[in-house]
């Protein structure tokens, strides 16, 4: 879908950072065609958003690394099918969590910007014990190490994706991605570091509207909670706000979109609402999961209407809406026009977390116990609260 029809769906006129974007485009073009990047998570949605705008401005050298062979694939096809002056890429289908990746980057030339998009970024990974454990190690160790070879590559640069859910989080994905936050700040001495928060991006893979459209495709109902409120931005919006925290972001500094609470979020039920309106329907309002699945839905189309199934979330980790910042950190709204600006100060003691990672490790997938996990974190995270309600989303529609 391209960015105009999703700004109709999202509320939106005008693209969030064109301003920025345009004042800064002499330097951006100038940094980036005489750098070398690698991109880890190139595949995902924002990897490959951030990974086209730095594509774009012909960088000297740009590697790519990320799990999923196809998004490479559908990755370098894109790039080389447009109008993309990008001579030096090269794509690696590399684990960040495996020994090659170590290997890779030994023998790899040294990169002047690290950007690392890799992350396990759905509230449902807490479903199960194996899919916690395989996201704290991501979204945590991972990335630490990956921080310790870009300084062992000498690296100028380390940027790292964190979520709008690591601010007052109440879900282990926010909260790993605030420890996340804290590790990063250790290192401000050894390489400049900076990170971004942002909003919902707009039909990225495994995103609700994207579950929309596959709804749609399938013949099958909506479902959406009518009391949780979103941002929302378009993937070059967000491959955006990226690129100008690795570009311009200095250390400790966490970049986000200024967007407005009254003007720009969004229920998730509204916006179910808005994006049917846009391919031609009106809802059709359902009281039950089975009655939504049941109903003649050809029949309903005939008369332009769609079964939708709005209900109040029940789910665990769900955060009621969406907040970029807490009251006690420092902001700087005054750098850019559409960005604001986090001052990462709050740091966490090394001990802290070696006993931190020393508990993780000692984790199995059967001993996992998440009233333990939750201590464990609330030592670094003074603020976590854990909302459990022993209902996850793969449990509902």
């Amino acid at each position: 879908m391209n960015e105009i029809d999703i700004f109709k769906i999202i509320n939106r006129k005008d693209k969030l950072f064109e301003n920025d974007i345009l004042e800064k485009s002499k330097e951006l073009l100038e940094i980036i065609s005489q750098s070398s990047f690698l991109v880890i998570g190139a595949g995902g949605s924002i990897g490959q958003a951030v990974t086209k705008e730095i594509a774009l401005r012909n960088p000297r050298l740009l590697y790519c690394i990320d799990v999923s062979e196809n998004s490479l694939v559908e990755l370098v096809r894109d790039i080389r099918s447009s109008n993309y002056e990008c001579k030096n890429l090269k794509t690696f289908n590399v684990d960040i969590g495996s020994k090659l990746f170590i290997d890779f980057f030994n023998l790899s030339p040294t990169f002047d910007y690290v950007l690392n998009l890799s992350a396990l970024k759905h509230v449902r990974s807490e479903k199960d014990a194996f899919s916690l454990l395989r996201m704290i190690h991501t979204n945590i160790f991972y990335t630490r190490d990956s921080v310790e070879l870009s300084i062992n590559n000498d690296a100028k640069k380390y940027f790292c994706v964190s979520t709008d859910k690591a601010a007052n989080p109440v879900n282990f994905m926010g909260a790993s991605k605030r420890i996340m936050e804290l590790y990063l700040s250790n290192y401000k001495n050894k390489i400049n570091i900076s990170s971004a928060r942002f909003a919902n991006v707009a039909f990225s893979n495994g995103s609700l509207l994207e579950g929309f459209q596959y709804r749609i495709q399938k013949n099958q109902p909506i479902a959406a909670p009518t009391d949780i409120s979103r941002y929302f931005v378009s993937s070059k919006e967000a491959g955006e706000l990226c690129l100008m925290s690795a570009i311009f972001g200095m250390s400790e500094e966490i970049f986000f979109p200024k967007l407005s609470k009254d003007k720009d979020m969004i229920s998730m039920s509204d916006i179910a609402i808005r994006y049917l309106d846009f391919i031609g329907f009106k809802p059709h309002l359902c009281k039950s999961e089975d009655e939504a699945r049941n109903i003649d839905i050809n029949g309903l189309k005939s008369k332009s209407l769609w079964p939708c199934f709005f209900t109040e979330s029940s789910t665990s980790g769900e955060k009621k809406f969406e907040e970029f910042f807490r009251d006690t950190e420092e902001i700087n709204l005054n750098r850019f026009r559409d960005i604001g600006i986090i001052k990462n100060h709050k740091t966490a003691q090394i001990k802290q977390l070696n006993e931190f990672e020393s508990f993780i490790k000692k984790l199995s997938p059967s001993k996992l116990n998440k009233k333990d996990l939750e201590y464990e974190f609330q030592a670094l995270l003074s603020n976590f609260s854990h909302f459990e309600t022993d209902l996850n989303l793969d449990d509902k529609m």
